[in-house]
């Protein structure tokens, strides 16, 4: 049974690419040696064995003679700097088409649409914003109205926030998923829908992320739909399944938080995991190959938009603690890859993205580390995958 396993530590990127002006973002952006910078180094011993030091001049993270993995900096070919854009380069699908960013808010035409088609009376906000910040600056007024918080960002989202304890769960996915469909159907090409749920909290406003989903447009084909195409097995943990927007997937777990997501990671590794009760409907499985495919995205949700960097460092080190156990329990024909999709530097200027390039490992038992060197393309990840699978 040959086995992938893919770990997207979400924007943990390692340096500007040369067209980061494009993208709004400064050269002095590196999200993991600036973080490192801040810590005063970090303490990540099984990455470092890997090789993860070898890479650049980390703080903190030494370089090794002998790592345990090969271990590169990859270079995305997509216009973007994004979840989607990143992890669909990583499957295969690059993106020479930039998704719509709407640096004024939405047009009027689109929020009409949505009101009507949902019937929630109105909006909020209707501009780009840091939705810890737009929540709580809206708050009170959503309750006063009812009216559903409708932000934006530097990526292309379109992001839906309420407060759940007075507009129900159910409700606001039903919501995302109405503008989902209206963005799909009048092609404004919006990467994203996103819902932010969130309850008052000893007082204040606190977003629920287990309660988070993604709507993102459906990618067109992937080495997702390859590998269950033949039969194999697609696991996703964490937003997985909403960035592909279940196309190519098998099974998926979604996570409140990167513990759980490395916890169920190394279920799965350990084959732990009950199947059956994270199964779709209607899969066919013949074959024993399986990709396990996890998104970590504390890195990214709580410290890189909130200018966190030692909870950043923080989250990169409770990840590396599961590394040795992830690699003790798998087989010789299992090969484990972590990387990133973008950056999101919390030690610059901003609260948004940035357009970075991103670290790789890859390990398996008996394969030799050694340096991978620069490599053009996210997608360099879905060869690989399709070649250890011989999918």
């Amino acid at each position: 049974m040959k086995r992938a396993i893919i770990m997207v530590i979400d924007s943990m990127g390692t340096g500007a690419m040369p067209d980061c002006r494009e993208f709004n973002d400064t050269p002095e952006c590196n999200t993991l040696k600036n973080v490192c910078e801040f810590n005063n180094g970090l303490n990540v011993p099984n990455m470092e064995k890997m090789g993860l030091g070898n890479i650049q001049d980390y703080k903190g993270i030494k370089k090794v003679e002998n790592p345990t993995a090969q271990y590169g900096t990859m270079e995305e070919k997509s216009k973007g700097k994004d979840t989607t854009t990143g992890h669909w380069e990583m499957a295969g699908l690059v993106s020479s088409k930039p998704f719509a960013t709407f640096p004024e808010g939405f047009p009027d035409e689109l929020i009409e649409k949505f009101i009507k088609e949902t019937n929630c009376g109105g909006i909020l906000a209707n501009k780009p914003a840091s939705g810890t910040a737009v929540i709580a600056e809206l708050n009170e007024e959503h309750h006063k109205t009812k009216f559903p918080i409708v932000y934006t960002s530097a990526d292309s989202v379109f992001q839906i926030a309420v407060d759940t304890d007075l507009i129900p769960l159910e409700t606001l996915y039903k919501w995302c998923e109405t503008a989902r469909r209206i963005l799909d159907e009048d092609d404004w090409n919006v990467s994203r829908v996103i819902a932010r749920p969130y309850k008052i909290i000893d007082g204040k406003p606190a977003r629920i992320s287990k309660d988070r989903r993604d709507y993102s447009m459906v990618p067109s084909h992937t080495v997702l739909n390859d590998i269950k195409d033949a039969g194999a097995k697609v696991i996703g943990i964490g937003k997985i399944e909403d960035i592909f927007s279940k196309s190519g997937i098998t099974h998926a777990i979604h996570t409140g938080s990167n513990k759980e997501g490395l916890e169920l990671t190394l279920r799965a590794v350990k084959n732990e995991l009950d199947l059956d009760k994270i199964a779709y409907k209607d899969i066919n499985i013949t074959n024993n190959a399986e990709l396990i495919f996890t998104n970590l995205v504390d890195t990214d949700m709580l410290y890189g938009h909130r200018n966190d960097a030692a909870g950043y460092g923080k989250a990169i080190e409770e990840i590396d603690t599961y590394v040795d156990d992830i690699i003790n329990n798998m087989a010789d024909d299992d090969l484990l890859i972590i990387t990133a999709d973008h950056g999101c530097d919390p030690t610059v200027e901003g609260t948004d993205h940035t357009r970075e390039y991103v670290p790789i490992l890859v390990f398996n038992k008996k394969q030799k580390g050694g340096n991978l060197g620069l490599i053009k393309g996210f997608d360099f990840i879905a060869d690989t995958v399709k070649n250890w699978l011989k999918i």
